[in-house]
Order: C-alpha cells, then structure tokens, then sequence
C-alpha cells in the first residue's frame, strides 16, 4: 500500500504572503496542517508515502523529517497533474494507492485503513470516498443508480435543485489501482476554464471503460472539511483542539 498527499497549494486566501509559508505549513492548535496527515497515514512506511510540493517548498522538505519521498510539482495545474509528476516514483509498482490531501487534517487513521481494506476485499479499480453530511457544503454530489451503483458526481454549481438535495458528497479522496491510475492520467484534458487537469475525472474513467468502481461512505462527520480560508483554519483548530482535550 502506498499513498500520494497533494501539498503544492500556495493557499492564496489563507494569505499565504503575510504569513510567508505554504498552506500545508499552517498550523492549526499548534501543528502543520500536512503534520496530522502524515500521522493518519503512519500505518504505512514513510518511504510508502510521497508528497507533491510546490509553492515555497524547501520550507515544506525542512519541516517534513523521515523517510517520505517528496516529488516538486512546478507549474499547478490541477490534482490530475499534481499526480502524474509522481508517476516516475511508482513505475515499478502495482498496487493500491491512496490519494489525500495536505490540507485536510480532520481525517482519522480508520478511515484511510478502511479505503484500503475495502479497495482490496472487493479488488477494485477505485474506491471513492464519500460523506453523507445533513447540512452539506457545496461538494459535487455523488449520482447512484436504482442498483445504488456510483453511476457519476454533478459539482455543486451544476446540481439541479433534486440533486442538491441529495446528501452525499464527494470528498476527492480516492485509493487507486496505480496502474490503472497512472495510464489513464495520460488522457486527462484540461479544456476548462481553469486549464487544469482534474483527478476527479479518473473515477469518469473507471466507469466508461467497465471497470470497477467502488464507494467507501462516512457519516456526518467533520473530517471532510479542508482549510482553504481563516474561517476553515480556524473551525478545524476548534475541532482539533476539541479532539485532544
């Protein structure tokens, strides 16, 4: 088992400037945000674990000690792209991988441990994460079918009003079979506004070519809430501080 976490954002709107340091270097009740990543996903081997960086990164390789792989991605052109320049890392690889975020330090060990035994019991393709929340954010929306089979995801902005209601989200945490992963990555397009490659289009991937595709689903739990904004940082430090009490 290995895992990707994505660490390259410069977090604009957590005034990445004043601050002088990396989103994933911010701290919330007194530790990095990337710090409790790491520690939910210390059941693998450091050297199992690769982390993308980018913006400000050699203070990100100063503050990251052990044995995680650490891969630049220079230009940011999405999660898609953010994961291919990891691609030479995990040539010789087959197997699961997780794909997680720096800056979303709310999610418990347990609930990566239980992608992965799920991902490998039902030998799947990719294994998405999902929440049910009952006052959602503004997440995609995961569509099922009457068999309740993932059948797609509606981003929040392109739910009709039946869509927003529904519940369960997509969080953009997903484990991977890394072959699958790294040959499809090749045929991401970036025609959006944003000119960015997307990961979320992979699992689209997994569903056209018949593949399968499998949800693991959390409920109303704060872990899914990321730190993009002050407000964020500081409702996650309320819920962390809370959590070591």
């Amino acid at each position: 088992m290995k895992a990707i976490v994505l660490g390259a954002g410069k977090g604009t709107r957590l005034l990445s400037e004043k601050y002088n340091m990396p989103k994933v270097l911010r701290k919330a009740n007194g530790k990095p945000l990337i710090g409790y990543v790491l520690d939910a996903l210390s059941f693998l081997e450091q050297e199992d674990i690769t982390v993308v960086v980018g913006y400000k990164k050699e203070m990100v390789y100063e503050n990251i000690k052990g044995n995680y792989k650490l891969i630049s991605q220079d230009e940011q052109l999405g999660t898609g792209h953010a994961v291919m320049v990891t691609e030479e890392e995990f040539k010789e690889y087959d197997g699961p991988i997780l794909v997680a975020y720096g800056d979303m330090p709310l999610y418990k060990r347990s609930t990566y441990e239980k992608m992965f035994e799920k991902h490998e019991k039902e030998n799947a393709t990719c294994t998405v994460l999902t929440a049910v929340i009952d006052d959602p954010p503004a997440y995609g929306r995961i569509i099922r079918n009457d068999d309740n089979e993932m059948i797609g995801v509606v981003e929040a902005k392109d739910c009709t009003a039946e869509q927003l209601a529904v519940k369960e989200l997509n969080v953009g945490v997903y484990v991977f079979d890394s072959k699958f992963l790294f040959d499809n990555l090749k045929l991401l397009k970036n025609n959006n506004v944003q000119k960015e490659y997307y990961l979320t289009d992979i699992p689209k991937l997994v569903m056209e070519k018949n593949k399968k595709l499998i949800t693991h689903t959390i409920y109303n739990s704060n872990e899914v809430y990321g730190v993009n904004t002050l407000e964020e940082l500081e409702f996650c430090e309320k819920i962390l501080s809370e959590e070591t009490k």
